[in-house]
């Protein structure tokens, strides 16, 4: 067990508040998923989602329970992050959405039913958070191409196409897609930059796959910053197998920098997407809170040993 991550000690019970999507792709039938919960050996909590929003009821139903369930994709976390900063109650994520990209920097199981191990488990694990003009997200914030394509993966297409539809959001995306310019501070390092896409991760994937760096960690510190500086729809379709990997630092079309706090100003006034939803607005200064939250994590597989000699 490494720094960043602890066994649950103290805990109050196994209460756990269930809050589930309906509107996911994969479906965030309470009563499923509470029944996947009961199993593992939680006492599942399950308000209605209908009227408050996620960081309303966490903020309700603090003082009954000891961990959250957000069981959904990305957008769901996003909602539930600034209560979990507030509360400090642990979490866990049963991946339920399109992207699950937290769930897989964290590596939670994409089956519900191990999902719900998980969150009845008492493997926790300390990682950060970013914060972008005040607003708390967990994978990426980023400006240009990113939010243009949130635009177009409407929730509709995500629920008909599931990742499929990333790739035909994007098609629409690529065949307007304009370069801007961009000033971006890294620490006391100014540059300006003519590019499609600036994106700045705090964890390791975005995108419903792509990953922020090669070395990049949720629990590392430090915020991840890149800029695309192709010059059109070739140059980044070009890019898309180093994104994945995590390895386009190495083109010569990839600004990157790494650091605690980063900036980002626009010529005109451009909107911000923090996982996946569209939160603020350029000028952005972005912030990494160290190991600002608790979440329940598999425990890691125990490779086999080597035969003798």
């Amino acid at each position: 067990m490494d720094a960043g991550e602890r066994s649950l000690s103290r805990a109050v019970g196994p209460r756990a508040l269930l809050l589930a999507n309906p509107r996911s792709r994969s479906g965030g039938d309470p009563e499923t998923v509470a029944g996947l919960l009961r199993d593992a050996g939680l006492d599942p909590l399950c308000p209605s989602m209908d009227g408050p929003g996620t960081a309303e009821l966490i903020r309700a139903h603090a003082h009954e329970v000891n961990r959250v369930v957000l069981a959904g994709g990305d957008g769901t976390m996003n909602a539930a992050a600034p209560a979990l900063l507030e509360t400090g109650l642990p979490f866990a994520v049963i991946p339920l959405g399109t992207g699950n990209d937290l769930a897989r920097t964290l590596g939670v199981p994409e089956d519900p039913a191990e999902a719900a191990r998980v969150a009845a488990g008492d493997r926790l694990r300390a990682i950060d958070m970013g914060v972008a003009n005040g607003v708390p997200f967990f994978n990426v914030a980023s400006v240009g191409f990113g939010v243009d394509l949130t635009r177009a993966l409407t929730r509709d297409a995500k629920r008909r196409w599931g990742k499929l539809g990333y790739a035909v959001a994007a098609l629409r995306v690529l065949a307007r897609m304009r370069p801007f310019s961009a000033t971006i501070r890294c620490g006391d390092e100014v540059v300006r930059s003519r590019t499609v896409h600036v994106a700045v991760g705090n964890g390791r994937h975005f995108g419903g796959g792509m990953t922020v760096s090669e070395r990049s960690r949720i629990d590392d510190g430090t915020l991840d910053v890149f800029s695309l500086e192709v010059g059109g729809v070739w140059g980044l379709l070009r890019l898309l197998p180093a994104l994945r990997r995590g390895d386009h630092g190495r083109w010569h079309e990839v600004r990157t920098g790494e650091g605690e706090e980063i900036e980002i100003r626009t010529r005109r006034r451009r909107a911000v997407n923090t996982d996946g939803e569209i939160t603020t607005r350029t000028p952005v200064v972005i912030r990494v809170l160290p190991r600002a939250v608790r979440v329940f994590v598999p425990a890691p597989e125990v490779s086999a040993a080597p035969p003798p000699g």
